[in-house]
């Protein structure tokens, strides 16, 4: 098999595997209010069985920056994934809250090994590329959280029981994700070698500018998916019904930007996207907070979705390109604060609304979204196909096997 071939059916095996995990996860938290009915969780306690999600995944990808050291991340993906799906089957086959926690538990070591290993898989890929094709990936994943949070929405209007639920995607995504893992692409073997050395001495300290940008990201992004709904109908006075469709808009954005950002990276370079998402996203909230009633607001999460949806995917990218023979190691420490800014951002944003205002505390994501600005150098000081001086040389190398191929 030509290498081409080869990198082409690793790129569509690691897409379809971003596209199972948006679905796995929408289905998961869309039906957070029918997992709390089914167990008899108190409102009191839901906090801490959602904390506890982001808390074991950010540990899990801990020890997958070890793991991968004496096994290919791609053979931690192809056992992750199946246990994230088997695990958010048990979340709607137990009866008792024991099973639950449990099943959860499961969720989280499981989505922090698999969150890890598919963006080590991208950086690498994207390496062998010698061109942007991360935004790709993303997108693939934001697609599967539309499909599973459409089947989500079906189920609870049929009325079906969690596992009748989640029962047809996991029977059909299981196998076809197994299938699909024997095509995954790890990077060489001398890359394997430095990244079982670690990011060296104070390269930590690189990493955290990243770091930064990652969770304040996620803080933003966590902002629209739990307070969306909340926010346009008690604040903007919409209706119950108009309140669901923020979320939607949002994943449709995220969608159709990350479909197209790969083509201004690769026209403008990384840093250049990133900012100007950034003020796009920082834009939206402004939009949001500022609203006179709901369909200024809708026009304001709207742009949160264009703006967001590049920066996460950019940054694990960066980090492959600051240490590029650790990126291993630099994916798995960033993807820890992907969980920091998911665990900060909703209660940050419901702090200051009780404290003060929801429109107020809409200004908190847009300010610390507005901190990728002074990091944007991060992801590149020079505006190329491809980002930076060393990507193009990659470039050069590289059998540019996306061209007239099939995208992700």
């Amino acid at each position: 098999m030509t290498d081409d071939v080869r990198l082409r059916r690793g790129r569509g095996a690691l897409g379809f595997s971003f596209f199972v995990q948006g679905v796995a996860f929408a289905l998961l938290v869309t039906r957070i209010p029918a997992i709390q009915d089914r167990y008899g969780i108190s409102d009191g306690l839901l906090p801490a069985f959602l904390a506890a999600v982001p808390i074991l995944a950010g540990a899990s990808s801990v020890a997958t920056e070890h793991l991968v050291k004496r096994v290919a991340p791609s053979v931690v993906l192809r056992w992750a994934q199946p246990l994230v799906l088997l695990s958010l089957l048990g979340v709607g086959a137990g009866g008792q809250m024991w099973h639950v926690a449990v099943a959860l538990g499961a969720f989280g070591l499981s989505v922090g090994a698999l969150d890890a290993s598919m963006n080590m898989l991208g950086v690498s890929l994207q390496r062998a590329y010698g061109r942007s094709i991360m935004l790709g990936f993303h997108a693939a994943y934001s697609f599967g959280g539309m499909l599973g949070a459409s089947a989500a929405w079906a189920g609870a209007h049929w009325e079906l029981n969690l596992f009748v639920s989640y029962l047809p995607a996991v029977v059909v995504l299981l196998p076809l994700a197994f299938l699909g893992s024997r095509r995954y692409v790890d990077g060489s073997a001398g890359q394997g070698e430095a990244d079982g050395k670690g990011l060296g001495a104070g390269g930590f300290k690189l990493l955290l500018p990243l770091c930064l940008v990652m969770a304040c990201a996620y803080i933003g992004d966590s902002t629209v998916a739990n307070w969306s709904a909340k926010y346009l109908q008690d604040v903007l006075g919409s209706s119950e019904q108009m309140a669901t469709v923020p979320y939607n808009v949002y994943m449709v954005t995220t969608l159709v930007g990350r479909a197209v950002g790969d083509l201004g990276v690769r026209r403008f370079g990384a840093a250049a996207v990133v900012r100007a998402g950034t003020l796009v996203a920082a834009g939206g909230f402004a939009v949001v907070a500022a609203a006179p009633g709901a369909w200024v607001g809708m026009l304001g999460f709207t742009m949160l979705g264009i703006g967001l949806c590049v920066i996460v995917p950019q940054t694990f990218a960066a980090a492959g390109r600051l240490f590029p023979g650790a990126s291993d190691t630099a994916v798995a420490r960033l993807n820890i604060f992907n969980y920091v800014g998911f665990l900060i951002g909703s209660p940050l944003v419901g702090a200051v609304g009780d404290a003060w205002s929801y429109r107020g505390a809409m200004l908190v994501p847009m300010a610390l979204v507005l901190v990728t600005l002074f990091q944007a150098r991060s992801f590149g000081s020079e505006g190329a196909r491809y980002g930076v001086r060393h990507e193009r040389r990659a470039g050069d190398r590289a059998v540019d096997v996306g061209r007239g191929g099939n995208e992700v």
